[in-house]
């Protein structure tokens, strides 16, 4: 199968448990990365430093990036795909697992389907241990499903993704913005024409924690995802009815309480 590359960042603020947990998962898949390129995004603690430095001891291609401050996850991304040396390159955020198939069943994708740009997964939310599954984030499965989903909602989750590079950078890769770059990227891809395909099998777990609803209930992560998606209707991506009822489900979302988020989050979202 094609060698392929690991693309992850790690910033000041990133559990070094959790990071050494997401780290140790890559490193122990059965179909081996050829590398994997670590950004530091900004100056980072001893701690996860130290996390580096000893799997540096079990697996010695390790390619360490040092952003001089933090710029955020796009630019980041950006950084590192530049150093990164395989066309073929797996996701993997620091907090996260991957299950030891995964980068096995998505490279033996490519080679069955030359033409792909982007494979991605289902997730298995889960809450402490990996084994406590709390919940799964579903996704479509065929080309044609994913460019119908994307017109309203991220068709692939981002930490599972494995995708060529020069598809990517012929998007013009990520975006600056700090959050949601995933989003554009998807948008700016799919664009142009993009192969896609998701595994039926959920073989990445999702930390999953009350800080996430934190995280996603923000002005900042709301009025950037109705910023990208009326640029997605101005290229002609979806209507304008599609963006209506977008940016209607965003707003709502961050205007109503937290309890309402989660009742929606896993009756609809996760159904």
């Amino acid at each position: 199968m094609e060698k392929y590359s690991v693309l992850m960042t790690v910033y000041t603020k990133d559990n070094p448990d959790y990071f050494a947990l997401a780290l140790d998962s890559m490193v122990n898949q059965t179909y081996k990365p050829d590398e994997i390129v670590i950004v530091k995004d900004g100056p980072i603690t001893d701690e996860l430093q130290r996390v580096i430095d000893d799997c540096t001891e079990k697996y010695d291609h390790i390619v360490q990036v040092q952003l001089r401050k933090n710029k955020g996850l796009g630019l980041a991304l950006n950084a590192g795909l530049k150093v990164v040396k395989n066309d073929l390159i797996a996701r993997m955020d620091s907090d996260d697992y991957s299950m030891p198939d995964r980068c096995s069943l998505q490279a033996k994708e490519f080679e069955k389907h030359p033409s792909l740009d982007i494979v991605g997964c289902p997730v298995q939310e889960f809450v402490g241990t990996i084994d406590n599954i709390v919940g799964e984030r579903k996704v479509p499965l065929t080309n044609k499903e994913i460019y119908r989903f994307a017109r309203k909602r991220d068709p692939f989750n981002h930490p599972t993704v494995m995708y060529r590079k020069k598809a990517v950078l012929k998007a013009g890769g990520y975006s600056d913005y700090r959050k949601n770059q995933d989003t554009d990227l998807w948008i700016k891809m799919l664009l142009n024409k993009a192969k896609c395909k998701n595994l039926p099998e959920p073989v990445f777990r999702f930390r999953f924690d009350e800080n996430t609803y934190k995280k996603r209930k923000s002005w900042t992560n709301t009025k950037i995802l109705i910023e990208i998606r009326y640029k997605a209707f101005k290229a002609g991506f979806n209507s304008f009815w599609e963006f209506l009822m977008i940016a209607a489900a965003q707003l709502g979302m961050f205007i109503l309480p937290t309890g309402f988020q989660k009742f929606v989050y896993k009756t609809i979202l996760r159904r």
